[in-house]
């Protein structure tokens, strides 16, 4: 009896929320509340998908259900990002019918990498496919390792099938040596590094031993092709590899068969390693290679992490990056830097988080503020609550101190760049900010980029 009055009230829930445009952690809250075992009686399609990580899961989960859809799939997934056990309990009941039973032939579901061992603990999925692990939201996360163990308790001794980044050390820790792991990651990429060129280096040592982890290269901070002398842990064999190089701009080439073409401007290194990791979500859940890439072909994301904008007679882009997330910043500047033309970079950081309250900065101390000294970077503007602080940071660089200009308020901010401006604009900021900026501006396309 719990167990259908709790899909009643959450089907009814989630109708009204609907109709009120509200959020859908409610309904799967209340119902957990009526029936906390009630996951544990539904009765589940066949496949289900968990994508989670630090950065580009959501991305990651669009293209995958993009696919999906253009291949006729009957599924479910969490599309309005409610990536909690409260949300994915709601779309779970609102698809199944009155007796537990899923309408859906698929799941497929992102999840926060923090809660995720909370998910698992509730159902288990067929496939858990984990894009990466740093350094993000200290705050609430702690220590990327931490994250790790939360989740390793979780999925250790089940037949779950792991889906695993081979060029990320502590992701690969969930698969080494183990049965039931696909592994997909890139050889050759264009930026590939010998040496480490972020400030920090969570790649130094073995996250299995902790002796010293040797690197054959680097594609963006510590992700790359490692090896431990120690104890043997190395970058897998991946079944799914990319491969992008300089003849291969128009897109990339996976398994060196399948071309994935990008369509895409300003996007960063993280959104080629989503598209792979899509690639093989999709393979694995039956969709066809072929049929894979002609789907991405028509994809256009609905995240809007790349805006571009008008400001009177110049062109920007506004490039979304993640608070409290070092690597997406990076991979942001590193966007910046690899502009062949002159431009001016602003950075705005007004609000730390739009979930908690917190004026921890000391991720900035982490961000590659170097990689600025770029001769085709013209000018650097700092505005919002923090710029002062990020002022502190750009000092310890090599950066010329007259290329930087710091304004608190974002409208005089804008003022300035309408008179100061060389170049195309390149704006770094968040979701929780960018309409502060967007008020001041006209609009004028939007694609996707995940950093």
């Amino acid at each position: 009896m719990k167990k259908f009055t709790a899909i009643l009230v959450c089907k009814v829930l989630r109708f009204i929320g609907k109709a009120l445009k509200r959020g859908t952690s409610l309904p799967g809250k209340i119902a957990l509340k009526i029936d906390p075992n009630i996951l544990k009686k539904i009765e589940m399609p066949r496949r289900i998908l968990i994508v989670t990580g630090s950065n580009g899961k959501t991305s990651t989960v669009e293209m995958i259900a993009h696919i999906l859809e253009k291949n006729s799939k009957k599924f479910a997934f969490n599309k309005g990002g409610s990536n909690q056990i409260q949300g994915v309990t709601t779309f779970i009941l609102d698809d199944c019918n009155l007796f537990g039973r899923a309408k859906s032939d698929i799941f497929l579901f992102e999840a926060d990498e923090h809660f995720a061992k909370r998910m698992l603990n509730f159902f288990k999925p067929t496939h858990l496919l984990i894009t990466n692990l740093y350094r993000d939201q200290q705050v609430r996360n702690g220590n990327p390792e931490w994250v790790y163990k939360g989740i390793e308790q979780s999925v250790n001794n089940t037949d779950i099938t792991m889906v695993l980044n081979a060029n990320d050390p502590l992701v690969s820790c969930f698969g080494f040596n183990k049965e039931n792991t696909v592994w997909f990651g890139f050889d050759n990429m264009i930026g590939t590094t010998r040496e480490i060129t972020s400030v920090y280096n969570d790649g130094k040592f073995c996250p299995k031993c902790k002796n010293f982890l040797e690197y054959e290269y680097y594609h963006y901070n510590h992700i790359g092709k490692f090896c431990c002398e120690n104890c043997g842990f190395k970058t897998a064999k991946t079944q799914y590899t990319g491969n992008y190089t300089e003849e291969e701009k128009e897109g990339f080439l996976i398994n060196n068969e399948y071309k994935i073409k990008i369509s895409f401007e300003n996007i960063s290194i993280g959104f080629y390693y989503n598209l792979l990791a899509a690639f093989a979500g999709s393979n694995l859940l039956g969709i066809k290679a072929e049929d894979i890439c002609k789907s991405l072909e028509s994809f256009v994301s609905k995240i809007f992490r790349v805006v571009k904008f008008d400001l009177d007679k110049y062109n920007g882009v506004l490039l979304i990056s993640k608070h409290e997330n070092s690597v997406s910043y990076d991979q942001s500047i590193r966007v910046i830097v690899e502009y062949n033309e002159p431009c001016t970079a602003v950075i705005i950081v007004d609000n730390i988080s739009r979930k908690y309250s917190t004026n921890n900065i000391s991720w900035f101390y982490d961000i590659d503020f170097e990689m600025f000294k770029s001769e085709k970077v013209k000018k650097i503007i700092l505005s919002g609550f923090y710029c002062n602080d990020l002022a502190v940071c750009l000092s310890l660089t090599e950066i010329p101190i007259e290329k930087i200009s710091v304004f608190e308020k974002i409208p005089d901010c804008i003022k300035y760049l309408r008179d100061n401006t060389e170049g195309k604009i390149f704006v770094i900021t968040c979701f929780s900010d960018k309409d502060k900026f967007l008020e001041e501006v006209a609009v004028c396309d939007v694609n996707e980029i995940d950093s």
